[in-house]
């Protein structure tokens, strides 16, 4: 019997390989529970999607198997699974109406003329585009398309929406936009959502849990704060969101905090053990910009170094302060631009500080 907490979608030790000798996915496992918005995220050619393509049905799994709602669907060819599907280039019908589109996947399964007008109407409304059913989709702008796509993968009220880059080819405003939109359709309609994508600022605004992937394993799976807040090794922190990386090597061990001797005379600093080999092994220390402060005195932080300012850049918000430290001249702080903000200038020597439990120790 298949109760309410159980996983909408299941991979289970799901493997793939083109030409049965290199995989390109490795050993995944991932439960998706009903209702959620799960995003893979990973450069390309890291397995995404791929992993997408098998759960919709499109690439066969070489090895493990693949669950809906708690049936193997291995062998169920694509039509069968009853998925809603958006691609990047919106796969609309050039020769059809918006109305016939949305309409399409309602007449394949039999639904009736005056239930298909109802959800039709019902569909465009909820995206926005009431009114423009007897267009075609040559006289929409690219966001609208992208509307009409996300609005036929929902028109018949599928159990599971699958979006494979869908706002890669959008402009940047209208990218944003439709990630909120995106997000707001999902959390009035509580439909789960599986979305491949390589944009982290998209991975971390719409979804509930994210998978980072790389050379087809998932580094880490976690929602977005803790993604970015507590990076379990090096790839994620870089991944996910600007970070500041430091090479050193482990010295000594107290507990929870372990002192690290940077690489190019820097000194030593303290951070947090995360995922580290032990005393003398090598380290990569993760820092976000926006945890540095700059211009402060010794004592306000766990450590404190002196730093060179190499460049200034103002982002209203904030200025952007590129300095250099400890064989790094990419080292960022962000400084916020608020009433008494520290005065720099480019070439000076300035102290810089954070504290330890804000800098994780990580493989090297």
């Amino acid at each position: 019997m298949s109760g309410e907490s159980d996983p909408l979608v299941k991979f289970d030790s799901v493997q793939k390989s083109y030409d049965g000798e290199v995989l390109v996915v490795k050993n995944f496992n991932l439960e998706v529970a009903k209702g959620e918005f799960v995003t893979m995220l990973g450069p390309s050619g890291s397995g995404k999607t791929t992993c997408l393509m098998m759960l919709a049905g499109f690439e066969p799994a070489t090895h493990g198997e693949i669950y809906l709602e708690g049936v193997p669907i291995n062998n169920v060819p694509p039509h069968k699974r009853g998925i809603g599907m958006v691609f990047q280039n919106y796969a609309l019908f050039p020769h059809m109406t918006v109305s016939e589109n949305l309409a399409f996947p309602l007449e394949v399964r039999g639904i009736g003329k005056s239930d298909i007008t109802a959800k039709v109407n019902q569909a465009l409304d909820m995206v926005r585009l009431g009114g423009f059913g007897d267009r075609r989709p040559s006289q929409l702008s690219g966001g609208q398309q992208q509307r009409v796509a996300v609005a036929r993968a929902l028109v018949f009220e599928p159990k599971l929406v699958l979006m494979d880059e869908p706002l890669g080819a959008l402009d940047k405003n209208l990218r944003e936009e439709m990630q909120y939109e995106i997000k707001h359709i999902h959390e009035s309609l509580k439909v789960t959502m599986v979305y491949v994508t390589h944009d982290q600022s998209e991975a971390l605004t719409m979804s509930n849990r994210i998978a980072v992937f790389d050379d087809g394993i998932v580094q880490q799976l976690a929602p977005p704060d803790e993604l970015y807040e507590k990076p379990n090794n090096a790839f994620v922190a870089g991944f996910i969101g600007e970070n500041n990386r430091l090479l050193g090597t482990v010295r000594s061990i107290d507990g929870e905090i372990c002192t690290v001797e940077l690489d190019g005379g820097g000194g030593m600093v303290k951070a947090l053990c995360v995922n580290i080999d032990g005393v003398g092994s090598r380290t990569t220390l993760s820092l976000r910009p926006e945890r540095v402060t700059i211009g402060g005195a010794d004592g306000e932080s766990t450590n404190v170094l002196d730093a060179k300012v190499e460049e200034l850049i103002y982002l209203g918000d904030h200025i952007r302060s590129r300095v250099s430290l400890s064989g790094n001249s990419d080292f960022i702080v962000k400084v916020p631009n608020s009433h008494g903000h520290v005065h720099l200038k480019e070439g000076e020597v300035t102290r810089i500080g954070w504290e330890a439990e804000d800098c994780r120790a990580l493989d090297a």
